[in-house]
């Protein structure tokens, strides 16, 4: 019966076409596989060519997820610090500190009657025990130490702007850069706010190497200047300046440069 159907069966288009062929050469088996072929093409194109148009959008969505990420850093750039020849006028002088005063009891004169009685006897005070000098020791000290401030002012002359040789930072200018970038901090506000800017900075370099009079000479933001002021402050001594071999105050101006990146 199986060979009878097998009789009965009807021969395909390509059996058609290869009965008096040699089916071995090859052509008949890419005719037998070319539907299968077809649809296996057609399938990986569609797959090129969706993996063509996904590939991009995803990408795109990475980028935007690693900014959302990444955090906005503060950058203080440090230039120029080459001191100014012009001229600075220097402050005023401070104030003369108030004289010590002596207080004085005011004396009453006696009052004369015609008669008094034993209990409205009033004992009077003479002129010497009605002077007293009333000292305030906590006072005295603090004049003391106005006294000493002011002559310690007096003594140091006008700060110079150009000298010999110019005060110096322990470790150059490389660790002064080094010190204010590690002690800067970025105010939130001006973060948030993207103000950026340059800050420069005027503060004297005393005798001693100590820093004061600080002021700032070009601002940008009241908090960017703040800090820039707070900084400086925060400065340890440098190597004094000195005219004439003696250690004397000299100017100096520091620019500092806020970015945000």
């Amino acid at each position: 019966m199986a060979k009878e159907k097998e009789r009965e069966r009807a021969p395909s288009f390509n059996d058609i076409v290869f009965e008096l062929r040699n089916k071995e050469y090859g052509a008949y088996s890419l005719r037998r596989k070319y539907n299968r072929n077809v649809v296996i093409g057609a399938l990986i194109g569609v797959l090129i060519i969706s993996t063509a148009i996904i590939t991009p959008h995803i990408y795109a969505k990475a980028i935007e997820s690693k900014k959302a990420r990444e955090e906005r850093q503060a950058v203080m750039v440090m230039e120029n610090l080459d001191q100014p020849n012009e001229q600075v006028a220097p402050p005023p002088p401070p104030p003369p500190p108030p004289a010590e005063t002596v207080q004085q009891n005011r004396y009453v004169p006696p009052v004369v009657v015609d008669s008094v009685k034993p209990e409205d006897n009033v004992q009077l005070m003479t002129a010497d025990q009605a002077t007293t000098n009333v000292v305030n020791e906590e006072y005295i000290e603090a004049v003391e130490e106005v006294k000493e401030e002011v002559q310690e002012t007096e003594a140091e002359p006008e700060p110079f702007v150009v000298v010999e040789e110019m005060p110096m930072f322990p470790g150059g200018d490389a660790e002064l850069l080094k010190y204010i970038g590690e002690h800067t901090n970025y105010p939130e506000v001006a973060k948030e706010n993207n103000i950026q800017g340059r800050v420069i900075v005027r503060f004297c370099v005393t005798s001693k190497g100590t820093v004061n009079q600080i002021s700032v000479l070009k601002g940008v933001d009241p908090e960017l200047d703040k800090e820039a002021m707070r900084v400086v402050s925060t400065l340890p001594a440098f190597k004094p300046g000195k005219q004439g071999g003696k250690p004397v105050p000299v100017w100096y101006m520091v620019p500092i440069t806020f970015t945000l990146k």
